[in-house]
């Protein structure tokens, strides 16, 4: 496949170096993920960075995904030995079971203090996952109100800050990671199909004709949305170009390019996972 998401990995590389010097003073890690694409928006080095800490895999999105997917994939993590917390941060919806995970990873931390005679002291989490993933809504929730920079775009998160909740727990928020060296092509894909990484890495006409693609693919009906049958055009970027030949979108490529984009982002298409079924080789 060729290359259709490519980034610079100076800065990433940075950012992630600055990341690992933190996780040293980490007790817990919470890896958010999109419930969309469970397997595109998994990092390929969280494997690594939890060896030795508490981890709490959340699950963000769930409002856009069909239940039966949420159930396949609760079935496919609990036969791999883990649990999936699925959430909704903008609505609240499982933050209290993510918060009650994150302190009990954490209290062996305690206990192994307790035995060196040293006084207990807030267990230590850091928030990491890809970029607009929802980290810092998920944080707000945590915190139960608005103390974290939070949007629906990427990149929001500049910066490593530590977030007290309560005397119990500390949260890290970390800016959204991805690797410096892009080695899946379909995984980026779908990070870019979901605003999971920054637009400047892609061609928006070019995921938006791999989105109706996938779309496609999954029998979803868009002529319900754009009045024009995909099958009446010859694949998916062809149909692309016929709906920018339609009224409202006056021949402009790139304007239908960023509707059906936004359309699916946004759930107007419906609650759609680009992942409906886990992989058998999973990643955990």
């Amino acid at each position: 496949m060729a290359k259709l998401i490519q980034w610079y990995p100076g800065h990433i590389a940075k950012a992630e170096k600055q990341l690992q010097e933190q996780l040293k003073l980490v007790d817990v890690i919470i890896e958010v993920r999109d419930a969309r694409i469970l397997n595109a928006s998994h990092h390929p080095k969280v494997n690594q960075w939890i060896v030795g800490k508490g981890h709490v895999l959340v699950c963000n999105r769930v409002d856009m995904i069909p239940p039966a997917v949420r159930s396949r994939w609760q079935q496919w993590f609990q036969s791999q030995q883990q649990i999936a917390y699925f959430a909704n941060a903008q609505l609240g919806t499982g933050i209290r079971e993510v918060l009650k995970a994150a302190q009990g990873a954490g209290q062996q931390v305690n206990a192994r203090r307790l035995q060196r005679g040293m006084l207990p002291r807030p267990v230590r989490a850091a928030v990491i996952g890809f970029p607009n993933v929802g980290k810092s809504a998920l944080i707000n929730r945590l915190l139960n109100r608005r103390v974290v920079a939070s949007a629906n775009r990427p990149g929001v998160t500049r910066q490593l800050r530590w977030v007290r909740i309560s005397e119990e727990i500390e949260l890290l928020d970390t800016p959204g990671v991805i690797p410096p060296l892009l080695e899946d092509q379909e995984a980026a894909i779908k990070l870019a199909i979901c605003d999971d990484i920054g637009d400047a890495a892609y061609d928006t006409v070019l995921v938006a004709a791999e989105a109706i693609a996938q779309l496609t693919k999954l029998q979803v009906p868009l002529q319900a949305r754009y009045h024009y049958k995909p099958e009446d055009s010859k694949g998916a970027l062809a149909y692309l170009h016929d709906l920018a030949a339609t009224e409202p979108y006056q021949g402009s490529l790139e304007r239908i390019a960023r509707q059906v984009l936004h359309d699916y982002r946004q759930g107007k298409l419906g609650a759609i996972a680009l992942e409906p079924e886990p992989v058998t080789n999973g990643v955990g």
